[in-house]
């Protein structure tokens, strides 16, 4: 016998804002500094000058993470609100024409004519915007773009993730093989550690994402690090 209980589905998609904000900052933040810390250090710099280039790289990293997603998201949320403003518009002065409209949605979603309209007009009578949002938008209250909570999450987590390859330098050894090489393995742990936890955090399955952080990551430090040997072998 099936039971009666209630049955609840656990949806994450409505993280999707902050958890690209967050991952994409803190990926940013450990395979940007370790890259170029790691490309410092190759280069044979003194401690005092691989930290400095550390915490500019944290500092400059997270201020500008931080104005690139508020302006990028700041003109998605400028495109939906426009276009909610259309909507709430034609609303107002063409109601028919919008209630022809939502049935023929639901037409198309599999619904007979008949139906479609009378499921169209039952739902006109609540939140009659919210259902446009939905339906011809694909936009509800909890995905509407919001910049500051992008620009928030894209700094604090840039500047997390870069405080990880920043520590591991400065408790590595005084070579600079040493240095390269802590820095990079804390950084690749943090990266598979990332992709792991944002794959949880979004419902995926973790290899494909950890393997993509990994690989992207560990080529971005080792490029670095071959561009600051050959650099600082030219200077001296």
């Amino acid at each position: 016998m099936p039971s009666t209980a209630a049955h609840v589905e656990r949806h994450l998609s409505h993280r999707v804002g902050w958890l690209r904000a967050a991952v994409l900052g803190a990926n940013d933040g450990i395979t940007s500094t370790a890259a170029l810390i790691v490309g410092v250090a190759a280069a044979d710099a003194s401690r005092a000058g691989v930290f400095t280039a550390g915490v500019a790289a944290l500092v400059a990293g997270a201020g500008s993470m931080a104005a690139g997603e508020y302006g990028s998201v700041s003109s998605q949320r400028d495109s939906e609100l426009a276009d909610i403003a259309k909507e709430r518009a034609e609303l107002e002065t063409m109601p028919d024409r919008e209630l022809m409209e939502l049935t023929r949605i639901y037409i198309d979603k599999g619904l007979t004519p008949p139906l479609a309209q009378e499921v169209a007009i039952e739902l006109s009578k609540g939140d009659v915007l919210a259902v446009h949002m939905a339906e011809e938008l694909g936009i509800t209250h909890e995905t509407l773009a919001r910049p500051l909570q992008a620009a928030s999450y894209s700094a604090l987590s840039f500047a997390a993730g870069a405080l990880l390859p920043l520590v591991a330098v400065m408790l590595a050894g005084t070579s600079a093989v040493s240095r390269v090489v802590v820095t990079f393995v804390v950084a690749l742990l943090g990266l598979a550690a990332l992709g792991a936890a944002g794959a949880r955090a979004g419902g995926a399955p973790f290899g494909k994402a950890t393997i993509r952080m990994l690989v992207l990551g560990g080529l971005a430090m080792l490029v670095t690090a071959l561009v600051g040997k050959a650099l600082g072998t030219a200077v001296t």
